[in-house]
């Protein structure tokens, strides 16, 4: 049986083999077949998907997202109509963090410039902020 062991996969695919062995167990990556000695064989598609996986992930898709994306990409009735409108939903997803880390952004900049160096932690203006019932980022 020809193929590379999971050590020569991660490096490859320039990940760790934990998280080869954890895409297989969430079933981003198909078991491989075994050697006779019962090592895990795999081959150079498997790398591909792995890029495919680790590049989905740096453009902000979810894992759950890259599954439904993985079973489209084979779906003999799918189309690039479908796959766009996954991108789009995760775009949405996405901009609302930005919108939400923008929020918190200016709530932790009104908190760092009503610091002042001498106090004590007791008059704390960021403690207080962040011990305070009302939400900080309104």
């Amino acid at each position: 049986m020809s193929g590379f062991r999971i050590g020569e996969l991660a490096k490859r695919a320039d990940v760790n083999v934990e998280t080869i062995r954890y895409y297989e167990r969430r079933g981003l990556l198909a078991p491989p077949p075994r050697s006779a000695s019962g090592y895990r064989q795999y081959d150079e598609l498997d790398v591909g998907r792995i890029t495919f996986i680790k590049r989905a992930q740096s453009l902000g898709f979810t894992l759950a997202e890259i599954t439904d994306l993985l079973r489209l990409r084979v779906d003999p009735d799918g189309s690039c109509g479908d796959v766009e409108d996954r991108a789009r939903q995760t775009l949405a997803r996405i901009e609302g963090k930005v919108e939400e880390l923008a929020r918190m952004k200016v709530a932790l900049e009104r908190l760092v410039s009503a610091c002042e160096n001498g106090r004590p932690t007791s008059a704390c203006p960021i403690i207080e902020g962040l011990e305070s019932v009302r939400e900080l980022t309104t």
